[in-house]
């Protein structure tokens, strides 16, 4: 008997070392999340700092990453998160190259062994957040470089890896919103379209350039479909001397991962929890006039889409870790000569190790909205209510030009 507990424990053993805590990372970091939670996302930095250097785990590096760069980004510390932003994107490359050994972890443990190399939309993501933090900082150029960094990204995973994937509206968005403000008619055009198509949530003031940019650069037949679709918003030409203020709404936060099952085979997968990414539609006032928003994107949506994507993958390399278990299991019942041990060892490998991967990007906002207003040249208050909170920020509007402002609301 003595001998079979032993063996079990030198077969098993290895297993459960290597699972480690499969949520060590999201449960070391629940304190950093109910500091952004509470709109403190300086505070959140340190903590996520602190949290880090007394546990650094190298393959939760990225997570780390993604977080400090989206906090620093809700704390308006640009430069900072274009920094961290940067080493994410840099790290979340090289991931892409997996080594052997993690491979072979992978199928013979779970997911949680191999260094998190983030979810599709996630690396996409870093762009958009990137574009936003070179636009607060004025460097419009430097913004549509990684607008059209996340296009090409994104149209290479659709082309070449057959994804089912859109382009993410809030890129066309910002993408028409920097070529307005360079007077690049067409190029804005083109963008602003591509966002409609992308977002049948557009809508009031959010959906204006559309029609006003379809008409000025002679898109006449796009802008009498337009007209059907929105036949209420006024698209009167901006005059010279006036200006335009858009705000960027972050919105809420992205759906949680949680333990589901594979229909019909009982295995462990990732399935993200249902209405954790809602949020609620935000409201500029400024001048005296207030200004609903419009979801551009909601990425509780294209994150379903993305991990919808890889499901198959991820089944196919759990029933080949449980063909390996099986085999261990059965080798271990004719060591033995006991099919009862051998049952045992198939049960306890499977419960120390058919767990599914629950790390995610928790401080990606669930939705990215949209408000704007045309203003005279000055400087303004803008107040942005969500929910319950409220937020005042200034901005300064220039003839002709087209001011960004990014509010962060978790």
């Amino acid at each position: 008997m003595r001998g079979t507990v032993r063996l079990l424990l030198f077969v098993v053993g290895p297993w459960w070392l290597a699972t480690g805590c499969a949520g060590g990372y999201i449960a070391r970091t629940a304190q950093v999340r109910q500091a952004w939670q509470a709109g403190e996302p300086k505070l959140a930095v340190t903590m996520l700092d602190e949290a880090w250097t007394s546990g650094p785990s190298e393959k939760d590096k990225l997570l780390y990453l993604f977080d400090k760069g989206m906090l620093l980004h809700a704390a308006g510390e640009w430069e900072a998160s274009i920094k961290v932003l940067a080493e994410a994107d840099d790290l979340a490359q090289k991931l892409n190259f997996t080594s052997v050994s993690e491979e072979a972890g992978s199928v013979l443990v779970n997911e949680s062994v191999r260094a998190y190399r983030g979810e599709d939309f996630e690396r996409l993501m870093v762009s958009v957040l990137q574009a936003l933090n070179y636009a607060q900082l004025g460097k419009d150029e430097d913004a549509l470089v990684e607008i059209r960094r996340c296009n090409e990204r994104l149209e290479k995973m659709v082309s070449d890896e057959k994804k089912p994937y859109e382009q993410l509206a809030i890129a066309r968005y910002l993408g028409g919103v920097l070529y307005e403000d360079q007077q690049d008619w067409d190029a804005a055009a083109i963008d602003y379209l591509k966002a409609g198509e992308l977002s049948r949530q557009l809508k009031g003031p959010a959906a204006e350039p559309l029609l006003r940019l379809a008409k000025k650069t002679a898109r006449e037949d796009i802008y009498q479909a337009l007209l059907k679709r929105y036949p209420q918003v006024e698209h009167a030409p901006v005059p010279s001397t006036q200006g335009q203020v858009v705000v960027i709404a972050e919105v809420g936060e992205a759906p949680e991962k949680e333990a589901g099952t594979a229909p019909g085979i009982g295995l462990a997968i990732p399935e993200y929890r249902g209405g954790s990414g809602w949020a609620p539609l935000a409201k500029l006032t400024v001048d005296g006039q207030a200004f609903e928003a419009a979801t551009v994107t909601s990425v509780d949506a294209v994150a379903r889409l993305h991990l919808q994507d890889r499901i198959g993958k991820l089944v196919a390399r759990a029933v080949a870790g449980t063909a390996v278990k099986a085999g261990a299991a059965a080798a271990v019942g004719v060591l033995t000569k006991s099919s009862e041990a051998g049952v045992a060892t198939f049960a306890l490998l499977m419960a120390v190790t058919n767990h599914a991967d629950l790390r995610s990007w928790l401080s990606l906002p669930a939705e990215f909205q949209v408000m704007r207003a045309p203003l005279k040249p000055g400087t303004y208050v803008l107040t942005v209510t969500v929910g319950g909170q409220r937020f005042t920020r200034e901005a300064e509007v220039k003839a002709g030009r087209v001011s960004v402002v990014v509010v962060r609301a978790f």
